[in-house]
């Protein structure tokens, strides 16, 4: 008898993978001041509108082999590498969890992925989503199973007080902002999720990717001084599930 998971993880994968087509738009769109949710996907050099047949996450990449059928512009490859990354997310969660749960990961994986990449390439964290992906986690967040509605409500305000206290402290000694704002809402969220237990692990592998940034940059001969911006946000993100799979080894929560 063929296992459940074998037929739903691949539908969980087509459902991230449309998810991600979405994703895409807004990570491309929304700093460039354009609204997401309002009129037709399009070229990016003819501006042609994109019919359905081109609108098929990856598959119509492929067929297009990454150009615009009319005028052979290169598409994007964001659209494709975040509809695979959103696919994965997906297909991963629904052949390792039940379908409520998968669903759950998933959210949060989405919403990870897409403030992760905001964050790389724009150093912003739009409140709308964190504070979106919060509420999210205290009303679904249960699902998961990653901890008590006391834990995940704990672990929201934990998450953004210890953060906003580290870089309240660090502008009065320093007189200039070592944070940005977006980064202790987001460790909230991420509380908001899988508990309070988890934040302490998290924010260390998050500081310890950090450390490899600079580390990297010091070998390529990048310069690093004092205010050199990191994508603080984007490591919270990456250190997110590992973080919370630590404290699960552990025992802890």
């Amino acid at each position: 008898m063929i296992e459940t998971a074998t037929i739903i993880a691949p539908m969980g994968a087509l459902l991230g993978a449309l998810v991600g087509s979405f994703l895409a738009t807004v990570l491309v769109r929304w700093p460039a001041g354009e609204s997401a949710l309002t009129g037709r996907s399009r070229c990016d050099g003819c501006r042609r509108p994109l019919t359905p047949a081109e609108l098929v996450p990856v598959l119509s990449f492929a067929l297009n082999r990454g150009r615009c059928r009319c005028c052979a512009t290169p598409i994007d490859r964001t659209h494709l590498h975040v509809e695979i990354a959103a696919a994965a997310i997906a297909g991963a969660a629904f052949a390792l969890a039940s379908p409520p749960a998968a669903f759950g990961w998933s959210v949060l994986g989405w919403g990870l992925l897409l403030l992760a990449l905001l964050d790389w390439r724009h150093f912003w964290l739009p409140d709308t989503l964190t504070l979106g992906l919060a509420l999210l986690g205290l009303v679904i967040g249960g699902v998961i199973g990653a901890g008590s509605a006391a834990d995940r409500l704990i672990g929201l305000m934990a998450g953004y007080g210890v953060l906003w206290a580290i870089a309240r402290a660090y502008t009065a000694v320093r007189h200039r902002d070592g944070m940005g704002g977006g980064d202790p809402k987001l460790l909230g969220a991420i509380g908001a999720w899988l508990g309070w237990q988890a934040l302490p692990f998290i924010l260390l592998l998050a500081s310890a990717l950090g450390l490899i940034l600079v580390l990297v940059a010091l070998v390529r001969h990048r310069s690093v001084v004092a205010t050199t911006e990191l994508p603080f946000g984007t490591l919270l993100c990456i250190a997110a599930l590992p973080g919370w799979l630590v404290a699960q080894s552990l025992g802890i929560g």
